[in-house]
């Protein structure tokens, strides 16, 4: 049997990053399935539910204390599609993964040994674009992404995409620390967006005096 596997949420300054790995025919797959980019919220939804009724899915999280950890972007993105193939895969099976790396034949067998599994796994650039099973992947980590991130704002308030570009993001952070004094919880301390946040309140409490 073959599954395809993607992450979401490799970027952002805010929360969890989550792999998915979606595991069946790719004929079984509903019409529509494409790179999660390129459809709309609602659209995700409704085919993220379709996923899981044609097929098997197999969804981890790197929560912000791994990712502040001492392991570099490259190996948690390894690590991700990994646990994913070991929940929603099968001894025996092959899969393709969207390459997290420059080199797709290292990201393959770095994920290949990572897993519990025994599985096959090839990796390409651009692998949502051009495979049904990929794609599927991609969708259905980004609907748990934006699951997590609808979490962050029923705890917290708005909090914006929580991508270092959104300004509604890098405004609750600011307003956050100017008010405890500290970053979040669900904030990438090891993000540079949060250094400069640090940095900056502490400039502010020293023009102050």
């Amino acid at each position: 049997m073959h599954f395809g596997v993607d992450e979401a949420g490799k970027g952002p300054v805010l929360g969890s990053m989550f792999a998915a790995c979606v595991r069946g025919d790719r004929e079984d797959l509903p019409d529509g399935v494409a790179d999660s980019k390129r459809l709309s919220p609602t659209r995700r939804g409704a085919l993220d539910t379709a996923i899981r009724d044609a097929c098997d899915v197999g969804v981890a999280e790197i929560p912000v204390a791994r990712i502040d950890g001492e392991e570099d972007m490259n190996t948690l993105t390894v690590r991700a599609h990994a646990e994913a193939i070991d929940a929603g895969a099968r001894d025996g099976d092959t899969g393709l993964c969207d390459a997290g790396d420059t080199s797709e034949s290292r990201f393959a067998r770095r994920v290949a040994d990572a897993c519990a599994r025994t599985v096959e796994v090839d990796a390409r650039h651009r692998a949502d674009d051009d495979d049904p099973l990929v794609a599927a992947g991609s969708i259905v980590a980004k609907v748990a992404r934006d699951g997590h991130v609808a979490q962050l704002a029923a705890e917290y308030g708005e909090v914006g995409s929580g991508y270092p570009s959104d300004a509604t993001t890098r405004e609750f952070l600011r307003e956050y620390v100017t008010e405890h004094g500290t970053l979040p919880a669900c904030a990438r301390a090891s993000w540079k967006t949060s250094e400069d946040v640090l940095a900056a309140a502490e400039q502010s409490a020293l023009d102050r005096f």
